[in-house]
C-alpha cells in the first residue's frame, strides 16, 4: 500500500527511525506509516526548520478536522505522540501531548443471524467482469476472510496478515503471531470452515499460480491486504443489504464482538458453566485475562439497557 514514500521534513530521519524499531518488534506499522507521513508533509508546510517539536506547533495538527470523528482525531494524533516519544529518548527536545482528545467509544453492533446472512449473501453474489482478473481474486480473498471474522473472532489485522506457513490446512488450525500484547496463540476451525479455506488455498495458490508468502495477498501480492481496505470493503457490502440504514453502523471489528456474545449465550442457553469455558474462549480470542472476554459480553448488556 505504500510503496516507497518520500519524507522530506527534517522529522523523516525519526520518522524511520520509529518504524524500523515497531517493525523490529513485530508491529505491522502500515496504517501507523500513513499517519506520519501527514505529520511529515505538515512539518514541511508549517515551516519547522530544526526537530525541536514544541507544544504551539502541535496545536493545528491536534484540531479535530471537518471528515473525522474523535476516534479518529485521537489516535491520528496518539502515533504522532508515539513519534515524539521517540524522538525524546534520541534526546531531541520535544512536546509529548498528554490527555489530548476525551471520547466515548461507540457502542458494538452485536449482528443478528438475518443480518449476518443478508450481509453473506450480498458479499457472496456479487460477481466482478472475468477480465478483471485481479479484482476476481480480491473478492475471492474477501469471502474467505469475512468468514474468518464471523466464525472465529479474529482481529481484523490477524486475519489480514496470516502467513501461509501458519495456516495447516489439514488439521485446520492457524498460528496467530505477535498479536496484540505480544501474544501467539492457536486458532482452530470448524471443519466446514477448514474445508472452505483450503478449497480457497487450492484456488488461489494452485488454479491461479499466485505466488505469495501471505495467505490474503493484497493488490501487490508481495504484501497482505491492507485493515483499511477490509474496512473498505466491508462498508461497501453493508452498505447495500436491508440493514444498512441501522441506527448503530457496524464495523468489522463487531464481528468479533458478536463471536464473542453468541459463544457465550449458546453455552448459557445449554446450561454450560461459564467459569469452566471462560479462560477457554479468552485464550482463543487473544485476551490477556477473562476480565477482558467479559468486558465484550458486558457490552451487549449495556446495549439491551438502553
Amino acid at each position: 500500500m505504500i510503496n516507497n514514500p518520500v519524507r522530506n521534513s527534517v522529522v523523516a530521519t525519526y520518522i524511520d527511525g520509529l518504524l524500523a524499531e515497531k517493525r523490529a518488534n513485530g508491529y505491522d506499522y502500515t496504517g501507523e506509516e500513513l499517519v506520519l507521513n501527514r505529520f511529515d508533509k505538515y512539518c514541511i508546510d508549517h515551516g519547522l526548520e530544526t526537530p525541536e517539536i514544541t507544544k504551539d506547533f502541535l496545536n493545528t495538527w491536534m484540531e479535530q478536522t471537518s471528515t473525522e470523528g474523535a476516534f479518529n482525531q485521537g489516535k491520528r494524533i496518539s502515533v504522532v505522540r508515539q513519534l515524539v516519544l521517540f524522538m525524546a529518548t534520541c534526546g531531541i527536545n520535544v512536546y509529548i501531548p498528554h490527555d489530548f482528545c476525551h471520547f466515548t467509544r461507540a457502542l458494538p453492533h452485536i449482528f443478528d443471524s438475518m443480518e449476518l446472512i443478508d450481509f453473506f449473501n450480498v458479499l457472496d453474489s456479487y460477481a466482478p467482469p472475468p477480465y478483471r482478473t485481479v479484482e476476481v481474486r480480491m473478492h475471492m480473498e474477501y469471502r474467505m476472510l469475512f468468514r474468518l471474522y464471523c466464525c472465529c473472532g479474529l482481529r481484523n489485522s490477524e486475519a489480514a496478515s496470516i502467513e501461509c506457513s501458519n495456516a495447516d490446512f489439514e488439521n485446520g488450525v492457524l498460528t496467530i503471531l505477535d498479536s496484540k500484547g505480544n501474544k501467539d496463540r492457536l486458532v482452530y476451525l470448524a471443519d466446514d470452515l477448514k474445508e472452505n479455506l483450503s478449497e480457497y488455498y487450492d484456488c488461489l495458490f494452485n488454479s491461479q499460480k499466485i505466488s505469495s508468502k501471505w495467505l490474503f495477498p493484497g493488490l501487490d501480492p508481495m504484501k497482505h491486504i491492507p485493515n483499511t481496505t477490509v474496512d473498505s470493503v466491508f462498508n461497501r457490502f453493508w452498505g447495500k443489504t436491508i440493514y444498512a440504514g441501522c441506527h448503530n453502523k457496524p464495523t468489522v471489528h463487531d464481528f468479533r464482538f458478536t463471536f464473542v456474545v453468541n459463544r457465550m449465550n449458546m453455552w448459557a442457553e445449554n446450561g454450560i458453566d461459564l467459569e469452566v469455558m471462560m479462560p477457554y474462549l479468552s485464550r482463543y480470542l487473544g485476551h490477556k485475562s477473562t476480565n477482558e472476554t467479559f468486558y465484550y459480553y458486558g457490552k451487549q448488556v449495556l446495549m439491551e439497557s438502553i
